[in-house]
């Protein structure tokens, strides 16, 4: 039969005869925006119309990093039917295979989604899925460059301020980014991302009370999350709690009943919930609370020792080299820690450049975790800039823990002047964090320097004052 020219929820032609295959390639765009955990539903667009090049084509996407197998054929359909595809339909095509090609510049790719938004700008998940590139690029600069390349045309559409906020706030420009989350908020109170810019410019503002009370307002809204942005969002409220001082018990009792508790449900993803488990867990250590959580991470680590969660993202897999020294698992780390090297030598001149940053992390959390101070500072250097970190696919509030654990090494091998120099940088953003009072508080202490108890005054009086 003769397919026939549909129109998807963008208005963009899509050559299909089946409404079905439409509706769930409608649906995945909306999953994808909203960061719901059926995404699969794209996997029945190709069922219900094999000869799709749309549907075959985003099912691909979402196959590729979990199951390559599976990806392939879809390729192939949609190559074999691309010659009777929209212009709309090729323009996605060559954007995302080139995207999940094993050789990609990643430059290039985010030029493939940049022509296409100049000719489809209505796409917000093609933007979507460009910005994701962007952030494991660690450049939140073009993030910001496509979302306003797209924005004009968008500027009364469902999930494009969140999408404008998060680049605004790993620029550091709060205040736009503030008022960006806001109006994604008014457009749709359950967007999960602009709630998620929001907490973090209220969070970097040390606004926690505020933060907590707003997220956990918008909590009624977040049980058809992803595993990943549900116990991200609660990360977020747990870390507000840290930071404001609030009982360690309350930290606790966020990882258990919404950040832990998320692995009962039947179709969580568990790695998604293990970075968050673990980057919480770090965050408490380097504030001196873990004693509080009992055994809960050699629980984490035994979860973390499976390979099958190893070289998913460089983030977690940092993260869990600190966890499996921190408990002692030394043979399993360095197992890690080796596999982490041999990746970055099959990589092209141009991404092992980028990446040697991540294998300083790695090894200096490895040593971190073992308590080889001098080792773990030695691989960080006493120039180490957090900015250059993003290249392993985190945000600035989750790289601030490595910032946290470069100062208290300096503080813990004799460098206390050039660890005061980095608390006061840090306290000209964030002056009303107790924990950089606190760590001010140590530098000039182990100076022997009378201001360390004005210091301490300090932070008692902010410790005293968020969550009471």
């Amino acid at each position: 039969m003769e397919k026939e020219m549909k129109f998807d929820g963008w208005g963009y032609e899509v050559k299909t005869c089946s409404d079905a295959c439409l509706s769930a390639i409608n649906s995945y765009n909306l999953e994808v925006l909203s960061y719901g955990r059926k995404r699969s539903v794209i996997l029945e667009a190709p069922r219900n119309d094999p000869k799709c090049v749309l549907g075959n084509i985003l099912a691909a996407h979402f196959l590729c990093s979990s199951d390559t197998s599976r990806a392939l054929p879809l390729i192939d359909a949609a190559k074999s039917h691309l010659e009777h595809a929209s212009s709309y339909e090729k323009a996605v095509f060559d954007a995302v295979y080139y995207l999940i090609s094993p050789d990609r510049d990643d430059d290039v790719a985010v030029e493939l989604h940049s022509k296409l938004l100049q000719d489809f700008p209505k796409d917000l998940v093609s933007l979507k899925r460009a910005q994701v590139l962007c952030f494991y690029m660690g450049r939140p600069d073009l993030s910001l460059k496509l979302v306003e390349q797209v924005l004009t045309i968008n500027d009364k559409e469902n999930y494009i301020y969140g999408m404008l906020a998060f680049p605004l706030l790993e620029l550091g420009q709060m205040e736009a980014a503030l008022q960006a989350g806001k109006r994604g908020f008014k457009i749709n109170k359950d967007d999960p991302w602009s709630q998620h810019a929001l907490c973090h410019a209220y969070q970097y503002e040390c606004r926690f009370k505020e933060a907590v009370n707003f997220m956990e307002e918008c909590a009624r809204s977040w049980s058809s999350l992803s595993s990943f942005m549900y116990t991200h969002n609660w990360w977020h409220v747990a870390l507000c709690y840290l930071e404001g001082h609030a009982p360690m018990e309350k930290v606790r009792e966020v990882y258990d009943q919404y950040i832990w508790k998320e692995l009962e449900r039947s179709d969580a993803v568990p790695a998604e919930v293990y970075v968050n488990a673990v980057g919480l867990l770090l965050r408490v250590y380097v504030h001196g609370g873990l004693d509080v959580f009992e055994d809960r991470l050699k629980i984490l680590v035994n979860c973390l020792k499976d390979r099958a969660f190893w070289y998913l993202e460089w983030h977690l897999d940092i993260l869990t080299l600190w966890a499996l020294s921190f408990m002692g698992e030394f043979a399993e780390a360095e197992n890690l820690l080796e596999g982490l090297k041999s990746r970055i030598s099959t990589m092209n001149k141009k991404k092992k450049k980028l990446m040697q940053i991540g294998i300083q992390l790695a090894e200096a959390l490895y040593e971190y975790g073992k308590g080889e101070n001098e080792k773990a500072l030695e691989f960080l250097g006493h120039e180490f800039d957090i900015l250059n970190c993003k290249i392993i696919g985190a945000s600035d509030e989750q790289l601030d823990v490595f910032n946290e654990i470069w100062i208290s090494l300096l503080l813990n091998t004799g460098h206390a002047s050039q660890a005061i120099q980095a608390i006061e940088k840090q306290l000209k953003k964030r002056e009303h964090a107790p924990f950089l009072w606190r760590l001010l508080e140590k530098g000039y202490s182990i100076l022997g320097r009378p201001e360390s108890a004005s210091f301490r005054d300090k932070a008692s009086v902010l410790e005293a004052t968020h969550f009471t």
